[in-house]
């Protein structure tokens, strides 16, 4: 007989480093014809983080993503960082790329307002110009401000940009303090089918609802999330580490089997954007913390279905067997 039962878990997940520094670091500057480069320790390690920064990085200086070139991980060439855990990438280096832009941007806005005899809090950056806030005709390109800031009046557009979260030390007697700046929310929902003679289970979907903050790009928010959901499903339903005296006995891909594309279930994403003041644009993360309600959401389907809590994962054919037989034995 086979049964069908949803489940649903919650989790929440800290960003902003520990009750230990955690900054990063960046320079950005701001080429003759436009363009500019951004220097970070941080590195993409596939996540996508190239991309945000520089579009973080675009979005303040008023020019396009693809007029963005990153340095990044040259330990010769760019600041600290401290790297890609933690989720951290988007929202302590993307701020720190938020306001060394920003840093550069404001020499161009000043040098404008100087030839126009006005407040640079009059003018603003976009579309690859510097215009007047109310009268947009009224523009100069990227690239002339940049030349003119440096060539004219000795101020090449260059700016720092350093984050370290505001955190406080843990008090070493009660365990409190401030340790994080920001938490990431998520919750999902398990559907499964559970054949009762054989023990099979079959996760026929995962729905997943996380607040990222603002998603700086969506469609790679949404493939963060995906991933880390087809690693929770591995987690949950497949990865065995077995170990016998102190060894692991299934060292090689042919016996600890990972999930592949034909053994995901359907994944259903959905963003909930409540940008925090404290990030990039309102960006906080969706990393690690995707992975993390995916195998309790299951767990609990499976119990909705059948009666039975698994308690030691991966959930194997077996293990159900089991428990349904000590309930019958108990029964």
């Amino acid at each position: 007989m086979k049964k069908r039962g949803r489940g649903i878990a919650a989790m929440f997940y800290p960003l902003g480093g520990s009750s230990k520094p955690n900054p990063a670091a960046v320079f950005v500057k701001v080429n003759a014809d436009g363009t500019a480069v951004v220097y970070t320790g941080a590195n993409d390690i596939g996540q996508g983080s190239a991309t945000v920064l520089a579009q973080i990085a675009a979005e303040e200086l008023g020019i396009g993503y693809d007029q963005v070139k990153m340095v990044m991980g040259d330990t010769q060439l760019t600041p600290f960082d401290h790297g890609p855990g933690a989720s951290r990438t988007t929202y302590i280096t993307g701020t720190a790329v938020q306001r060394a832009a920003a840093q550069a941007k404001q020499v161009m806005l000043e040098v404008a307002a100087e030839e126009l005899n006005m407040s640079a809090d009059g003018l603003t950056a976009g579309g690859g110009f510097i215009y007047v806030k109310d009268l947009p005709e009224r523009r100069w390109s990227i690239a002339e401000m940049a030349r003119k800031a440096t060539n004219m009046k000795g101020r090449p557009p260059v700016g720092s940009g350093v984050f370290q979260a505001n955190v406080s030390k843990l008090d070493k007697n009660t365990g409190q303090g401030r340790a994080f700046t920001t938490f990431v929310y998520a919750a999902q929902i398990a559907e499964v089918e559970v054949d009762t003679e054989t023990g099979e289970v079959d996760v026929l979907r995962i729905t997943a609802v996380h607040d990222c903050g603002t998603a700086i790009n969506p469609m790679l928010t949404e493939c963060q999330v995906e991933g880390g959901v087809a690693m929770g499903y591995g987690y949950g339903m497949m990865e065995e580490m077995v170990l016998e005296n102190g060894r692991v006995k299934n060292p090689q891909f042919t016996d600890y089997l990972l999930p592949t594309a034909l053994d995901v279930p359907q994944i259903v994403t959905a963003l909930v954007e409540r940008p925090d003041p404290t990030g990039p644009f309102g960006a906080k993360g969706v990393g690690e913390p995707s992975l993390l309600p995916t195998a309790p959401a299951i767990v609990n389907a499976i119990q909705n279905a059948i009666g039975v809590r698994i308690r030691d994962l991966p959930v194997t054919p077996e293990k159900v067997l089991k428990a349904l037989e000590q309930i019958s034995g108990a029964a």
